[in-house]
């Protein structure tokens, strides 16, 4: 038997219990020149509509082509292209979040998705050797993920007041029909021991804090969908401030 022509397909399905989404990982290996199987995460950075997935770019050789689909998955409904976003693009698609690191990842953007649905998409890295696919379920409201706020701003108002003020993040475009709702971190030392604290979440976009005099702070605000969709895990820039000394 001439071993270059054997072909095996691994398959590995992997279910997590109390979780909607469902992973199946499908290689098809020829040869240790086939694709690697796209590292692929997907979020919804403007509620409901702006969805984008991505994947490391690839240093393997031969190049890599990608195809991307995703359709209902509990439906006979056709199967749609998603659109791809090449590294370094600077495409409108992008959100601000995902745009910092577009030089080495592949995107794609999914659009028409509706609420309470459930979703099949599938990446697959294709070439002359092989080819190599991640095929992932999602529903919307389990990937929503708003941008950063932007525009962050502290301003102390005595030596143990700060005024903490941002903005919402452009990205999610229907605040009158889908507000947000922040949180607040704030950071420091004490005696070289890393200390912090979390407030909110609540719905105005300022807040008072009451700080130690003299003592140095990192300040970061994150942004949730109001109905508390997603996880709060794109926090802003540090802003750091020495508040003034009694």
């Amino acid at each position: 038997m001439a071993w270059s022509s054997l072909f095996v397909t691994l398959t590995l399905l992997s279910c997590i219990p109390g979780h909607n989404a469902l992973d199946l990982l499908k290689a098809a290996t020829a040869s240790n020149n086939l694709p690697a199987i796209p590292a692929v995460q997907c979020w919804c950075a403007g509620y409901p509509n702006q969805t984008l997935c991505s994947w490391p770019e690839t240093s393997q050789s031969p190049p890599t082509q990608y195809i991307a689909t995703y359709s209902e998955r509990h439906t006979q409904s056709a199967t749609k292209q998603c659109h791809l976003i090449p590294p370094g693009s600077s495409s409108s698609a992008l959100s601000s979040g995902s745009s910092n690191s577009s030089g080495q990842l592949w995107h794609c953007h999914l659009g028409d998705l509706k609420l309470l649905t459930d979703y099949i998409i599938n990446i697959t890295a294709v070439n002359p050797v092989g080819s190599s696919s991640h095929l992932t379920s999602f529903m919307l409201e389990d990937i929503v993920k708003p941008d950063p706020p932007i525009d962050v701003r502290v301003s102390p108002r005595s030596s143990r007041k700060l005024m903490v003020v941002w903005s919402p993040p452009p990205t999610w475009s229907n605040l009158d029909i889908f507000p947000l709702k922040y949180q607040i971190q704030y950071q420091w030392e004490n005696r070289g021991t890393p200390q912090s604290m979390h407030l909110g979440p609540f719905e105005r976009t300022r807040i008072e804090l009451g700080l130690t005099p003299g003592r140095t702070y990192l300040v970061q605000v994150c942004a949730l969908e109001l109905l508390g969709l997603g996880e709060c895990s794109n926090w802003s820039s540090p802003v750091k401030i020495t508040m003034p000394k009694s």
